[in-house]
């Protein structure tokens, strides 16, 4: 089995939203797309996914010019990008989205092996009151982990 790296997650939406499933995707990027990412200059905050013509597509994810590029192949940073998913999820998931409050956002980049992969979640929005408990919980557990610590 391949080794998995993150190179860059999207924290703020595994907060703002409640993952119902996961799903690993290929990405279509040019090579001095794929050297920023490398060199871990990927921003996923606000990003999402959206299913045009049947085909996923990701949305707003900024991935840095690279630095060392000389032939001005990186026209802009947040691009549209195709995903490659399995015709089955691409399936799946769009009877998913046309379910009320159902969306499609990329939580992580990864490297598998030498790929690069994204795992794209379907999520579900979370009311305020829910991210109150979601902090609330993060800082119990953290606290009882703390207290572990000091009693061993």
């Amino acid at each position: 089995m391949a080794t998995t790296s993150t190179i860059a997650q999207n924290k703020k939406a595994l907060f703002d939203y409640e993952v119902l499933e996961n799903f690993e995707a290929g990405i279509i990027l040019n090579g001095a797309e794929v050297k920023s990412v490398r060199s871990g200059g990927v921003n996923l905050k606000g990003s999402h996914v959206s299913l045009t013509s049947g085909r996923p597509i990701l949305l707003g994810a900024h991935i840095s010019p690279y630095k060392g590029e000389t032939k001005g192949l990186h026209q802009t940073p947040t691009r549209d990008r195709e995903l490659l998913l399995k015709r089955k999820d691409i399936l799946r998931l769009s009877l998913k989205v046309k379910e009320k409050g159902l969306t499609i956002v990329p939580t992580e980049f990864y490297f598998k092996g030498t790929l690069i992969k994204v795992k794209v979640a379907l999520v579900r929005g979370r009311a305020e009151h829910d991210k109150r408990n979601v902090l609330k919980n993060r800082t119990l557990e953290k606290e009882a982990r703390s207290a572990m610590r000091v009693h061993i």
